[in-house]
Protein backbone atom coordinates (compact mmCIF):
# COMPACT_ATOMS: atom_id res chain seq x y z
CA UNK A 1 0.00 0.00 0.00
CA UNK A 2 2.85 2.72 0.81
CA UNK A 3 4.39 1.90 -2.70
CA UNK A 4 1.12 2.38 -4.26
CA UNK A 5 0.80 5.64 -2.07
CA UNK A 6 3.69 6.79 -3.67
CA UNK A 7 3.26 5.77 -6.93
CA UNK A 8 0.56 8.18 -6.84
CA UNK A 9 1.78 10.63 -5.11
CA UNK A 10 4.68 10.66 -7.90
CA UNK A 11 2.55 10.90 -10.77
CA UNK A 12 0.49 13.51 -9.85
CA UNK A 13 3.82 15.44 -9.20
CA UNK A 14 4.84 14.46 -12.65
CA UNK A 15 1.04 15.90 -13.74
CA UNK A 16 2.22 19.13 -11.83
CA UNK A 17 4.90 19.50 -14.00
CA UNK A 18 3.54 18.74 -17.15
CA UNK A 19 1.88 21.66 -16.43
CA UNK A 20 4.15 23.77 -15.94
CA UNK A 21 6.42 22.12 -18.93
CA UNK A 22 3.28 22.32 -21.04
CA UNK A 23 1.95 25.68 -20.47
CA UNK A 24 3.73 27.54 -22.85
CA UNK A 25 2.08 25.33 -25.76
CA UNK A 26 -1.37 26.83 -24.60
CA UNK A 27 -0.11 30.34 -24.05
CA UNK A 28 2.80 30.87 -25.80
CA UNK A 29 1.09 32.90 -28.86
CA UNK A 30 -0.99 34.87 -26.62
CA UNK A 31 1.61 35.99 -24.86
CA UNK A 32 3.85 36.64 -27.77
CA UNK A 33 0.70 38.95 -29.17
CA UNK A 34 0.62 40.55 -26.27
CA UNK A 35 -3.17 39.79 -25.93
CA UNK A 36 -2.66 38.80 -22.25
CA UNK A 37 0.24 39.46 -20.04
CA UNK A 38 1.96 36.30 -18.51
CA UNK A 39 0.33 36.20 -15.49
CA UNK A 40 -2.75 37.09 -16.95
CA UNK A 41 -2.13 34.07 -19.81
CA UNK A 42 -1.52 31.09 -16.88
CA UNK A 43 -4.66 31.82 -15.19
CA UNK A 44 -6.75 31.76 -18.43
CA UNK A 45 -5.02 28.17 -19.45
CA UNK A 46 -4.82 26.85 -16.12
CA UNK A 47 -8.87 27.55 -16.00
CA UNK A 48 -9.87 25.54 -19.19
CA UNK A 49 -7.18 23.06 -18.49
CA UNK A 50 -9.06 22.18 -15.61
CA UNK A 51 -12.62 22.84 -17.68
CA UNK A 52 -11.53 19.67 -19.61
CA UNK A 53 -12.60 17.58 -16.76
CA UNK A 54 -16.11 18.41 -17.51
CA UNK A 55 -15.73 17.91 -21.39
CA UNK A 56 -13.68 14.69 -21.69
CA UNK A 57 -15.94 12.09 -20.20
CA UNK A 58 -14.27 9.34 -22.18
CA UNK A 59 -10.66 8.62 -21.41
CA UNK A 60 -9.59 6.81 -24.58
CA UNK A 61 -6.31 8.16 -24.57
CA UNK A 62 -5.72 7.25 -20.58
CA UNK A 63 -6.56 3.44 -21.50
CA UNK A 64 -4.00 3.65 -24.26
CA UNK A 65 -1.35 4.66 -21.63
CA UNK A 66 -2.25 2.30 -19.18
CA UNK A 67 -2.12 -0.61 -22.01
CA UNK A 68 1.38 0.60 -23.32
CA UNK A 69 3.35 -2.78 -21.00
CA UNK A 70 1.06 -5.95 -21.37
CA UNK A 71 -0.56 -6.43 -17.91
CA UNK A 72 1.05 -9.45 -16.91
CA UNK A 73 4.28 -7.26 -17.16
CA UNK A 74 2.81 -4.67 -14.99
CA UNK A 75 4.26 -4.50 -11.46
CA UNK A 76 4.49 -1.01 -9.28
CA UNK A 77 7.78 -1.69 -9.19
CA UNK A 78 7.99 -1.03 -13.21
CA UNK A 79 5.28 2.05 -12.53
CA UNK A 80 7.50 3.89 -9.96
CA UNK A 81 10.70 3.67 -12.21
CA UNK A 82 8.59 5.05 -15.34
CA UNK A 83 7.21 7.79 -13.67
CA UNK A 84 11.09 8.54 -11.64
CA UNK A 85 12.22 8.64 -15.07
CA UNK A 86 9.89 10.48 -16.99
CA UNK A 87 9.88 13.03 -14.07
CA UNK A 88 13.78 14.10 -14.52
CA UNK A 89 13.53 14.11 -18.47
CA UNK A 90 10.96 16.61 -17.95
CA UNK A 91 12.81 18.89 -15.49
CA UNK A 92 15.92 18.63 -17.80
CA UNK A 93 14.36 19.46 -20.38
CA UNK A 94 12.70 22.14 -18.72
CA UNK A 95 15.80 23.93 -17.76
CA UNK A 96 17.33 23.88 -20.81
CA UNK A 97 13.87 25.10 -22.39
CA UNK A 98 13.55 22.24 -24.86
CA UNK A 99 9.68 21.94 -25.05
CA UNK A 100 9.94 18.17 -25.41
CA UNK A 101 7.24 15.71 -25.20
CA UNK A 102 5.41 15.28 -21.39
CA UNK A 103 2.99 12.35 -22.52
CA UNK A 104 6.05 10.61 -24.72
CA UNK A 105 8.14 11.15 -22.10
CA UNK A 106 5.78 9.43 -19.67
CA UNK A 107 4.98 6.65 -21.95
CA UNK A 108 8.90 6.15 -22.88
CA UNK A 109 9.75 5.49 -19.44
CA UNK A 110 6.61 2.99 -18.92
CA UNK A 111 8.00 1.38 -21.54
CA UNK A 112 11.79 0.97 -20.41
CA UNK A 113 10.56 0.19 -17.04
CA UNK A 114 8.42 -2.73 -18.86
CA UNK A 115 11.29 -3.90 -21.08
CA UNK A 116 14.15 -4.00 -18.28
CA UNK A 117 11.56 -6.16 -16.01
CA UNK A 118 10.06 -8.33 -18.85
CA UNK A 119 12.09 -7.89 -21.85
CA UNK A 120 10.36 -6.11 -25.50
CA UNK A 121 7.43 -8.61 -25.43
CA UNK A 122 6.40 -6.96 -22.65
CA UNK A 123 5.29 -3.91 -24.50
CA UNK A 124 2.36 -3.32 -26.43
CA UNK A 125 3.25 -2.83 -29.96
CA UNK A 126 -0.12 -1.45 -30.68
CA UNK A 127 -0.23 1.26 -28.32
CA UNK A 128 3.48 1.61 -28.96
CA UNK A 129 2.78 2.31 -32.75
CA UNK A 130 -0.28 4.29 -32.45
CA UNK A 131 2.13 6.45 -30.00
CA UNK A 132 5.03 6.65 -32.51
CA UNK A 133 2.84 7.34 -35.90
CA UNK A 134 1.53 10.51 -33.99
CA UNK A 135 4.25 11.24 -33.42
CA UNK A 136 4.66 12.39 -37.25
CA UNK A 137 0.70 12.88 -38.04
CA UNK A 138 0.11 15.56 -35.20
CA UNK A 139 2.20 18.04 -36.12
CA UNK A 140 1.33 17.45 -39.94
CA UNK A 141 -2.03 17.59 -38.87
CA UNK A 142 -1.57 20.70 -37.23
CA UNK A 143 0.74 22.20 -40.25
CA UNK A 144 -1.84 21.64 -42.60
CA UNK A 145 -4.81 22.86 -40.77
CA UNK A 146 -3.44 26.36 -39.59
CA UNK A 147 -2.15 26.90 -43.08
CA UNK A 148 -5.80 26.23 -44.31
CA UNK A 149 -7.07 28.42 -41.66
CA UNK A 150 -4.79 31.32 -42.73
CA UNK A 151 -4.75 31.08 -46.32
CA UNK A 152 -8.90 31.11 -46.08
CA UNK A 153 -8.11 34.07 -43.59
CA UNK A 154 -6.25 36.19 -45.32
CA UNK A 155 -8.30 36.05 -48.57
CA UNK A 156 -9.74 39.33 -49.80
CA UNK A 157 -13.00 37.67 -51.28
CA UNK A 158 -15.38 37.76 -48.50
CA UNK A 159 -18.27 35.67 -50.66
CA UNK A 160 -15.00 33.00 -50.96
CA UNK A 161 -13.98 32.83 -47.19
CA UNK A 162 -17.84 32.79 -46.32
CA UNK A 163 -18.79 29.93 -48.84
CA UNK A 164 -15.77 28.01 -47.60
CA UNK A 165 -16.23 27.94 -43.82
CA UNK A 166 -20.30 27.46 -44.53
CA UNK A 167 -19.40 24.56 -46.49
CA UNK A 168 -16.90 22.82 -43.79
CA UNK A 169 -19.48 23.11 -41.03
CA UNK A 170 -22.41 21.07 -42.61
CA UNK A 171 -19.72 18.81 -44.03
CA UNK A 172 -18.22 18.06 -40.58
CA UNK A 173 -22.30 18.54 -38.96
CA UNK A 174 -23.56 15.88 -41.56
CA UNK A 175 -20.80 13.54 -42.71
CA UNK A 176 -18.36 13.15 -39.65
CA UNK A 177 -19.49 10.81 -36.65
CA UNK A 178 -18.44 12.35 -32.82
CA UNK A 179 -17.50 10.17 -30.34
CA UNK A 180 -18.87 13.07 -27.72
CA UNK A 181 -21.96 15.16 -29.05
CA UNK A 182 -20.60 18.62 -27.63
CA UNK A 183 -17.89 18.20 -30.36
CA UNK A 184 -20.23 18.82 -33.65
CA UNK A 185 -21.64 22.04 -31.75
CA UNK A 186 -18.12 23.03 -31.48
CA UNK A 187 -17.00 23.18 -35.08
CA UNK A 188 -20.54 24.44 -35.61
CA UNK A 189 -20.01 27.88 -32.96
CA UNK A 190 -15.87 28.07 -34.04
CA UNK A 191 -16.86 28.75 -37.77
CA UNK A 192 -19.97 30.76 -37.12
CA UNK A 193 -17.34 32.78 -35.08
CA UNK A 194 -14.92 32.88 -37.96
CA UNK A 195 -17.71 33.51 -40.43
CA UNK A 196 -18.76 36.31 -37.90
CA UNK A 197 -15.50 37.74 -37.88
CA UNK A 198 -14.68 38.01 -41.33
CA UNK A 199 -18.58 39.55 -41.92
CA UNK A 200 -18.05 41.99 -39.10
CA UNK A 201 -14.49 43.06 -40.76
CA UNK A 202 -16.03 43.53 -44.25
CA UNK A 203 -19.08 45.48 -43.02
CA UNK A 204 -17.19 48.10 -41.42
CA UNK A 205 -15.38 49.11 -44.28
CA UNK A 206 -12.19 47.28 -43.45
CA UNK A 207 -9.82 46.39 -46.58
CA UNK A 208 -10.72 42.41 -46.39
CA UNK A 209 -7.08 42.18 -45.58
CA UNK A 210 -7.51 40.48 -42.07
CA UNK A 211 -3.70 41.33 -41.44
CA UNK A 212 -5.15 45.27 -40.59
CA UNK A 213 -7.63 44.01 -38.05
CA UNK A 214 -5.30 42.85 -35.66
CA UNK A 215 -7.54 44.23 -32.88
CA UNK A 216 -10.44 41.97 -33.63
CA UNK A 217 -8.27 38.54 -33.75
CA UNK A 218 -6.63 39.63 -30.67
CA UNK A 219 -10.02 39.08 -29.09
CA UNK A 220 -10.68 36.17 -30.92
CA UNK A 221 -7.50 34.50 -29.79
CA UNK A 222 -8.99 34.32 -26.39
CA UNK A 223 -11.43 31.76 -27.32
CA UNK A 224 -8.89 29.95 -29.64
CA UNK A 225 -6.83 29.84 -26.53
CA UNK A 226 -9.31 28.31 -24.19
CA UNK A 227 -10.23 25.74 -26.93
CA UNK A 228 -6.26 25.16 -27.22
CA UNK A 229 -6.13 24.84 -23.20
CA UNK A 230 -9.10 22.63 -23.20
CA UNK A 231 -7.83 20.10 -25.49
CA UNK A 232 -4.15 20.75 -23.87
CA UNK A 233 -5.87 19.57 -20.26
CA UNK A 234 -8.03 16.84 -21.91
CA UNK A 235 -5.06 15.23 -23.49
CA UNK A 236 -2.20 15.59 -21.20
CA UNK A 237 -4.17 14.92 -18.05
CA UNK A 238 -5.51 11.27 -19.14
CA UNK A 239 -1.64 9.70 -19.45
CA UNK A 240 -0.75 10.22 -15.65
CA UNK A 241 -4.70 9.10 -15.34
CA UNK A 242 -3.75 5.81 -17.25
CA UNK A 243 -0.71 4.97 -15.16
CA UNK A 244 -2.62 5.74 -11.73
CA UNK A 245 -5.11 3.48 -13.52
CA UNK A 246 -2.39 0.98 -14.31
CA UNK A 247 -0.67 0.73 -10.17
CA UNK A 248 -4.51 0.10 -9.16
CA UNK A 249 -5.33 -2.64 -11.10
CA UNK A 250 -2.04 -4.19 -10.46
CA UNK A 251 -2.62 -3.57 -6.35
CA UNK A 252 -6.46 -4.92 -6.89
CA UNK A 253 -4.77 -8.15 -8.40
CA UNK A 254 -2.55 -8.38 -5.40
CA UNK A 255 -5.62 -7.98 -2.91
CA UNK A 256 -4.64 -4.62 -1.96
CA UNK A 257 -6.64 -1.36 -2.67
CA UNK A 258 -8.04 -0.86 -6.07
CA UNK A 259 -10.08 -1.53 -9.04
CA UNK A 260 -10.55 -4.35 -11.29
CA UNK A 261 -10.35 -3.19 -14.45
CA UNK A 262 -9.92 0.42 -16.28
CA UNK A 263 -13.68 0.98 -16.77
CA UNK A 264 -13.53 0.91 -13.31
CA UNK A 265 -11.67 4.03 -12.71
CA UNK A 266 -12.64 5.78 -9.03
CA UNK A 267 -13.90 9.36 -9.60
CA UNK A 268 -10.68 10.62 -7.71
CA UNK A 269 -8.05 9.75 -10.15
CA UNK A 270 -9.58 12.20 -13.24
CA UNK A 271 -10.05 15.36 -10.93
CA UNK A 272 -6.58 14.76 -8.98
CA UNK A 273 -4.91 15.05 -12.45
CA UNK A 274 -6.92 17.57 -13.91
CA UNK A 275 -6.15 19.57 -11.25
CA UNK A 276 -2.26 19.09 -10.75
CA UNK A 277 -2.17 19.87 -14.19
CA UNK A 278 -4.33 23.06 -13.44
CA UNK A 279 -1.55 23.83 -10.90
CA UNK A 280 1.09 23.33 -12.98
CA UNK A 281 -0.06 25.33 -15.38
CA UNK A 282 -0.20 28.03 -12.89
CA UNK A 283 3.54 28.09 -12.51
CA UNK A 284 4.11 28.30 -16.04
CA UNK A 285 7.76 27.52 -18.15
CA UNK A 286 8.82 30.95 -19.25
CA UNK A 287 11.98 29.75 -21.38
CA UNK A 288 9.58 27.51 -23.34
CA UNK A 289 7.34 30.43 -23.86
CA UNK A 290 10.16 31.73 -25.52
CA UNK A 291 11.06 29.40 -27.77
CA UNK A 292 7.40 28.30 -28.90
CA UNK A 293 6.24 31.93 -29.04
CA UNK A 294 9.51 33.82 -30.67
CA UNK A 295 12.10 31.47 -32.08
CA UNK A 296 10.20 29.36 -33.96
CA UNK A 297 8.53 32.01 -35.65
CA UNK A 298 6.98 35.90 -35.50
CA UNK A 299 3.56 35.41 -34.78
CA UNK A 300 0.72 37.95 -35.16
CA UNK A 301 -2.83 37.54 -33.36
CA UNK A 302 -4.26 36.43 -36.57
CA UNK A 303 -1.33 33.95 -36.80
CA UNK A 304 -2.12 33.24 -33.16
CA UNK A 305 -5.94 32.48 -33.90
CA UNK A 306 -4.63 30.04 -36.64
CA UNK A 307 -2.15 28.24 -34.76
CA UNK A 308 -4.45 27.90 -31.06
CA UNK A 309 -7.84 26.86 -33.23
CA UNK A 310 -5.61 24.29 -35.60
CA UNK A 311 -3.85 22.66 -32.65
CA UNK A 312 -7.19 22.52 -30.72
CA UNK A 313 -8.81 20.62 -33.48
CA UNK A 314 -6.42 18.71 -33.20
CA UNK A 315 -6.06 17.45 -29.89
CA UNK A 316 -10.04 16.54 -29.79
CA UNK A 317 -9.43 14.15 -32.80
CA UNK A 318 -6.39 12.83 -31.64
CA UNK A 319 -8.45 11.93 -28.69
CA UNK A 320 -11.15 10.72 -30.58
CA UNK A 321 -8.88 8.35 -31.45
CA UNK A 322 -7.63 7.41 -28.11
CA UNK A 323 -4.09 8.75 -29.58
CA UNK A 324 -1.28 10.10 -27.05
CA UNK A 325 -0.46 12.99 -29.06
CA UNK A 326 2.15 15.14 -28.05
CA UNK A 327 0.62 18.94 -27.45
CA UNK A 328 4.36 20.21 -27.73
CA UNK A 329 4.37 18.49 -31.18
CA UNK A 330 0.97 19.77 -32.15
CA UNK A 331 1.30 23.40 -31.15
CA UNK A 332 4.95 23.47 -32.78
CA UNK A 333 3.69 22.43 -36.15
CA UNK A 334 0.49 24.66 -36.43
CA UNK A 335 3.18 27.28 -35.58
CA UNK A 336 5.39 26.42 -38.15
CA UNK A 337 1.77 26.38 -40.75
CA UNK A 338 0.85 29.97 -40.17
CA UNK A 339 5.21 30.84 -40.54
CA UNK A 340 5.02 28.98 -44.00
CA UNK A 341 2.18 30.39 -45.06
CA UNK A 342 3.79 33.55 -45.45
CA UNK A 343 6.98 32.70 -47.04
CA UNK A 344 9.07 29.56 -46.24
CA UNK A 345 12.26 31.92 -44.92
CA UNK A 346 9.95 33.00 -42.05
CA UNK A 347 10.34 29.84 -39.99
CA UNK A 348 13.74 29.60 -38.11
CA UNK A 349 14.17 26.03 -39.34
CA UNK A 350 17.50 25.58 -37.49
CA UNK A 351 15.72 26.15 -33.96
CA UNK A 352 12.64 23.42 -35.76
CA UNK A 353 15.20 20.96 -36.85
CA UNK A 354 17.02 20.96 -32.64
CA UNK A 355 12.71 20.64 -31.99
CA UNK A 356 12.81 17.22 -34.22
CA UNK A 357 16.03 16.05 -32.84
CA UNK A 358 14.45 16.34 -29.12
CA UNK A 359 11.09 14.72 -30.11
CA UNK A 360 12.94 11.88 -31.50
CA UNK A 361 15.35 11.15 -28.29
CA UNK A 362 12.26 11.60 -25.97
CA UNK A 363 10.99 8.11 -25.73
CA UNK A 364 14.09 6.35 -26.21
CA UNK A 365 16.31 8.93 -23.75
CA UNK A 366 13.34 7.94 -21.04
CA UNK A 367 12.81 4.80 -21.44
CA UNK A 368 16.83 4.27 -20.95
CA UNK A 369 16.57 6.13 -17.71
CA UNK A 370 13.57 4.11 -16.90
CA UNK A 371 15.78 0.97 -17.14
CA UNK A 372 18.23 2.59 -15.31
CA UNK A 373 16.20 3.05 -12.47
CA UNK A 374 14.76 -0.34 -12.27
CA UNK A 375 18.00 -1.89 -12.48
CA UNK A 376 19.02 0.64 -9.23
CA UNK A 377 16.49 -0.29 -7.47
CA UNK A 378 16.54 -3.62 -7.29
CA UNK A 379 20.21 -3.80 -5.28
CA UNK A 380 18.32 -1.57 -2.79
CA UNK A 381 14.50 -3.58 -2.56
Amino acid sequence: MTLLIVIIGLALIFDFINGFHDAANSIATVVSTKVLTPFQAVLWAAMFNFIAFFVFKEHGIANTVANTVHPESITLMVILCGVIAAICWNLITWWYGIPSSSSHTLIGGFAGAGIAHAGFASISSESIFKTLIFIILAPLVGMIISMFITIVTVQRNIWLKLSIIITLMLACYFFIKFKMPFEKWAIVIMCLIFAGTYLYNHLRGADSNAYRTANMFKRLQLVSSAALSIGHGGSDAQKVMGIITAALIFNYHQGGYGVAEFKDMPDWVPIACYSSIAIGTLFGGWKIVKTMGTKITKVTPLEGVCAETASAITLFAAANMGAPVSTTHTVTGSIIGVGATKRLSAVRWGVTINLLWAWVLTIPISGLLAMGFYYIAHFFI
